[in-house]
């Protein structure tokens, strides 16, 4: 399976001069030229960081939308599905992308530091604040600075530190945010669902499996995913499905077969009638476009 690293067209990403990067434990660039080739869902391996310090970008996670308007920090996670909306003529900002062994370093050590970091997974925006903008941008240049010290034997050391410096400035707010949620008994069962769904969908499909694991008739459940999203329970197992299966597509060398195995459809032709019913074309049409 090719990495997303492999998928996306990184070579014109680390042609300018505004990119910086050791070997391949981190990535800076401020070149939104990389955003169209979100165009399709992308599964990502490794997080993305995305500080808007002007303009604004649309994207999606794992389904749900989100504007990010500046001054604001955006974060992908690793395993999470993104897919760029679109962006304003007027944007700039920075990317970061780091290797799945720079972030596991930056993760050891105090336990404190899991909450500060795991919340973006629910928690992926933050507005900033004019001093957090200039904050988190000085950390961007002095980050900058200390990777193109190609001489410096602790490079890569100072780095994590930097990143983790920085992520300990602004990544409370991320925490606060998820401390300071109010939520209905509704909103929580939602979101208890959502996140069974999250972690079954390749397996489990029926109304009933959801209910039990939720401790709930299908029919109540059922009526409170309607009536709390104006979808079906099967609606939104259906859509991680096909996100998945478009992310797989797009996002690795893995054959159609190959695919309908990994979501566990009987055969390919029932996978490709599932795919084409819901998406509009068949797996091999949606690979192939553009």
């Amino acid at each position: 399976m090719k990495s997303n690293i492999s998928t996306i067209d990184w070579q014109n990403c680390l042609q300018g001069p505004e990119t910086n990067s050791i070997d391949t434990d981190l990535f800076l660039f401020s070149n939104p030229l990389l955003l169209p080739a979100f165009d399709f869902p992308v599964k990502m391996d490794i997080p993305l960081t995305i500080l808007c310090s002007r303009g604004a970008i649309k994207a999606s996670i794992n389904l749900k939308d989100y504007t990010i308007e500046a001054p604001a920090l955006f974060i992908v996670a690793s395993g999470q599905i993104v897919q760029y909306r679109s962006v304003s003529e007027d944007f700039t900002g920075f990317f970061m992308l780091m290797s799945k062994k720079f972030l596991a370093d930056l993760l050891t050590g105090p336990r404190e530091r899991l909450p500060v970091f795991f919340s973006v997974i629910d928690y992926p925006l933050v507005q900033l604040t004019a001093d957090d903008l200039v904050s988190v941008t000085d950390f961007y240049m002095m980050l900058q600075k200390v990777i193109r010290q190609t001489g410096n034997p602790y490079r890569l050391e100072t780095v994590r530190h930097l990143v983790q410096a920085m992520f300990y400035n602004t990544g409370y707010k991320f925490h606060k945010i998820s401390d300071n949620s109010t939520k209905t008994k509704h909103e929580i069962l939602m979101e208890e669902f959502i996140n069974l769904v999250k972690a079954h969908f390749k397996k489990e499909r029926e109304v009933g499996f959801y209910a039990a694991k939720l401790k709930l008739t299908p029919k109540y459940l059922s009526k409170l995913i309607r009536d709390n999203s104006n979808k079906s329970v099967n609606d939104w197992v259906n859509d991680y499905v096909i996100l998945e299966a478009k992310a797989l597509l797009k996002s690795t060398d893995m054959n159609i077969q190959q695919i309908s195995d990994v979501l566990n459809f009987p055969s390919q032709s029932f996978f490709g009638k599932y795919f084409k019913r819901l998406a509009g074309v068949s797996p091999k049409e949606y690979r192939k476009s553009k």
